[in-house]
Order: C-alpha cells, then sequence, then structure tokens
C-alpha cells in the first residue's frame, strides 16, 4: 500500500466519482481505478461498489477508509514536524504529563532552555493516564510522576521537584471560598466527589473523611467530570495542588492533613545528554525560585 493509493482512496471515498476523483488528483481515470483495484487486491475485500452512477462505500469500506483518513493526518503530521526539526533543530527532548498544569514552569524553561540550547527542541506530551507507561516503552525522555510511582522501576533516574499540598475545590461564590484553610469540620454536611484514579494520599484522605459519617461522597469518574460536577454546584472535591491551572474559576483553598505529594521528574539511566541535564536543573531551578507559589 502506498501513500499515493491512501490518497486516491480517500479522494474516491470524498466524491464517490471514480472520473472526478481522478481529475481531483491530476491523473488520468484508468491509472487511479487501476491503483483502486490494486489497493482492494493487496487488502483483501472490495472497498468501493461500482455502478454506472459511480462509486459507494462498502460497510468494510467506510471503516477503512475512516481509518486510512486517520492514519494519513498523522503521516501529514508527523512529516511537517519532521521538516520543522531538521530545518531548526539537532535533537530534542520529550517530557510526558498527564495534564499540562503538572509541570507549572514548563513554558518558562522551555523558554530559559532555548535560550542555552538552541539547536535542541522540547517536545511535551499529554497523556492523562499511563504516562508512566509510554515513558518506560521509550516513548518519552521524561515524564512527570508521583515518588511513589517510581519504586522498584529499574533503569531510571528520579529527579526531585517540588512538594505538592492538598486542596479543596469550589465554586468561588461558595462560603468555603472565603476561608484560607479547611480542616476537617469546615466539609461536615457537604458533599465530596472521589474517584478518578486518585493517588494515594488523597485516597487517604477522602476515606478518612468519609468514615467520619458527617460527609456525604459522591462516585465522580475522572478529574474533568469531576470539576464538571463542582461547577454545578453538585459538591466539592479535594485535588493535589498540581492540577490547578491557575485560571480563576475555581477556588482552590488549602486543606490541614499532613498528606503531600513528592512531585518528581524520571528520565532513562542510560540517557546522559548534557542537554538533558541542563533542561532538568532549569525546571528545579524554577520550582526552588517559586517558593511562595501555591503548589
Amino acid at each position: 500500500m502506498t501513500t499515493k493509493q491512501i490518497d486516491y482512496c480517500i479522494e474516491l471515498a470524498h466524491t464517490l466519482n471514480f472520473s472526478r476523483a481522478a481529475d481531483n488528483m491530476f491523473v488520468s481515470q484508468p491509472t487511479f481505478s487501476y491503483q483502486i483495484r490494486l489497493l482492494e487486491e493487496e487488502v483483501g475485500f472490495q472497498i468501493f461498489e461500482r455502478s454506472g452512477k459511480g462509486a459507494s462505500l462498502t460497510p468494510a469500506g467506510a471503516q477503512f477508509v475512516s481509518f486510512l483518513t486517520g492514519m494519513r493526518q498523522d503521516l501529514k503530521r508527523a512529516i511537517e514536524q519532521g521538516q520543522n526539526f531538521s530545518v531548526q533543530y539537532q535533537d530534542s527532548i520529550s517530557i510526558c504529563m498527564m495534564v499540562r498544569q503538572a509541570v507549572t514552569f514548563l513554558p518558562e524553561a522551555m523558554q530559559l532552555f532555548a535560550d542555552r540550547e538552541p539547536k535542541v527542541q522540547i517536545t511535551p506530551m499529554f497523556q492523562y493516564e499511563n504516562s508512566m507507561e509510554q515513558f518506560l516503552q521509550n516513548k518519552a525522555d521524561i515524564v512527570f510522576a508521583l515518588q511513589e510511582q517510581t519504586r522498584q522501576i529499574p533503569g531510571i533516574q528520579v529527579h526531585d521537584l517540588f512538594q505538592s499540598r492538598i486542596y479543596l475545590i469550589a465554586r468561588r461564590d461558595d462560603p468555603l471560598a472565603a476561608k484560607d484553610l479547611l480542616k476537617e469540620e469546615d466539609l461536615y454536611g457537604r458533599t465530596l466527589m472521589v474517584g478518578g484514579g486518585s493517588p494515594n494520599a488523597l485516597r487517604a484522605v477522602q476515606h478518612r473523611l468519609i468514615s467520619s459519617g458527617k460527609i456525604q461522597y459522591f462516585n465522580s469518574a475522572d478529574h474533568d467530570t469531576t470539576l464538571t460536577n463542582v461547577a454545578a454546584g453538585r459538591g466539592v472535591c479535594l485535588a493535589p495542588g498540581f492540577l490547578n491551572d491557575h485560571s480563576g474559576q475555581f477556588a482552590w483553598i488549602p486543606f490541614d492533613c499532613p498528606e503531600h505529594f513528592s512531585c518528581v521528574l524520571c528520565t532513562h539511566k542510560e540517557d546522559q545528554r548534557p542537554s538533558l541535564k541542563a533542561f532538568i536543573s532549569i525546571l528545579q531551578q524554577l520550582y526552588k525560585d517559586a517558593v511562595a507559589f501555591p503548589l
């Protein structure tokens, strides 16, 4: 299967007319039809039904073209990124995290790093779930993680980044938003959103609150669903500070508890590039300097 055949197939799926599709691809109709036939012979099923009125997709063909369209778009993006890289850069460092705000100072670090290493590209990657798996499969050079996730994983190097506390998220018009620090008794009689793959420290606090018998709870599938429920006035939730996007949409009030999160960056032990070490160092210094920044 060639990229030319893929493009011909996608074009025919749009026009459903061999003559018009051939014209759009700047080839003769016999050549166009021949390439479509070769493609169908290769995949082993009929993609198009032919008739005197033109062509129509078979059920299998419709599913196949949908896949080809996505694959072609991915290939186009890969080519464009490769072209950009070949012109501007000599090396690349990818960093994977669940959400952009997890590494708050990433944009500042990228700017500082670009001044120091203009030929090395920093590529952010976002994987809400399984970011550690992406890293362990060598699909990323750096991964943001909680220290608890890094235990007993061979072949990695762990770099301390910052400590993040637990906050309560509420609507800005919620009476709790006026407080500087919340205690357990402040939540009595309220509904707490729980679940959504909470880290161990957060689950411990949630369990302690629910065990009091004075707090109702509501299971929520993930963090985005939880925030939607909070915005709708269905309850409040506890969350790590590193998830705060600082947009001002919600009130993030510190919660009085000993639990916290040790946030780290992981690299592959065999990756000893000076540029990688320099980028890690820049991020660490930014967090060290931000002593008054809420995390």
